[in-house]
């Protein structure tokens, strides 16, 4: 049974080093969509919560993000420099149905014109098409869907809580329809799971015919406190495969030699159905504007 509980918001931006980006954005800690492999997990421990049932069932809602992040960008020191969300949470999990904290903030960057990249499995970002329209013309923005494998088999073990592959498609369709920068994430890419070249060419066909402006591909990354559970769970269902990955990894977060062997596999399939591994953000349009409504009902 899930739980959501309120926590304080000291601050909505989170500084970041050594990534594409300067700062980071999270409406929720924990999540529903309960993916075994989430590198996220051991964050709950912050909030003396374990890493494995816990996460995916106490979700925790700041729900003051809105008006703290409208503060923080509102000063004159703020450079409006890229923004990632959803890098500790899925920010269109199913607490954002209720709490529209996501809508909130992105309309805030809008308002300001700060862009942002956003990394979901949420179809519900969907409904949002209205103020990432706004967003993308006022700083820019690109959504990334996070689809490691259109194998719904697969997904169903390993993102339990996800809408289906099919579905995540069909949202990417709606918005790169829409105009919006769109693309498909395909991480974490598991050995012999959904990181072989077939299940990889796979979901880039499946992106492609999607429309994705995108592809971007990430191997499995297995940190102390997620190793141990995501382990246990492909165990469940796929025992041998579990040891191997346990025997491959011994002390190290990621398999040796993964990076380069997801790095030409995605790069195959990009060529072969068109669709780039990286673009930029697209120009705004528009100036942003401080009267833009925020849309918040």
């Amino acid at each position: 049974m899930v739980t959501y509980e309120v926590i304080p918001v000291r601050s909505a931006l989170n500084p970041v080093k050594g990534m594409a980006f300067r700062w980071s954005l999270n409406p929720y800690r924990g999540c529903r969509h309960a993916c075994t492999y989430c590198y996220a997990r051991p964050t709950h421990a912050y909030f003396q919560l374990n890493a494995g049932s816990d996460f995916s069932n106490i979700i925790l809602i700041r729900r003051e993000i809105v008006p703290t992040l409208r503060a923080e960008i509102s000063r004159h020191r703020w450079k409006r420099e890229l923004v990632a969300v959803g890098t500790a949470t899925d920010p269109y999990q199913a607490a954002e149905g209720m709490w529209r904290l996501t809508r909130g903030f992105l309309a805030t960057l809008a308002e300001n014109g700060t862009p942002a990249t956003i990394v979901t499995k949420g179809t519900i970002v969907v409904r949002d098409l209205d103020v990432l329209t706004d967003l993308q013309a006022t700083a820019g923005v690109t959504v990334c869907l996070s689809i490691p494998t259109v194998n719904e088999r697969i997904a169903s073990q390993t993102e339990p809580g996800t809408p289906p592959p099919a579905q995540r498609l069909r949202a990417l369709a709606r918005l790169r329809g829409a105009g919006i920068h769109a693309g498909v994430l395909l991480e974490p890419l598991i050995q012999e799971l959904t990181g072989d070249p077939g299940g990889i060419d796979d979901v880039v066909r499946a992106a492609a015919d999607a429309g994705a402006a995108l592809v971007q591909g990430i191997p499995l990354r297995l940190a102390p406190g997620v190793r141990e559970y995501f382990l246990t769970r492909l165990a469940d269902h796929r025992p041998a495969l579990a040891r191997a990955i346990g025997r491959d990894l011994g002390p190290n977060t990621t398999v040796r030699g993964s990076r380069e062997r997801v790095r030409a596999a995605l790069e195959a399939a990009s060529i072969r159905y068109g669709v780039p591994t990286a673009t930029a953000l697209p120009e705004p349009t528009r100036p942003p504007s401080r009267q833009l409504a925020l849309a918040l009902v």
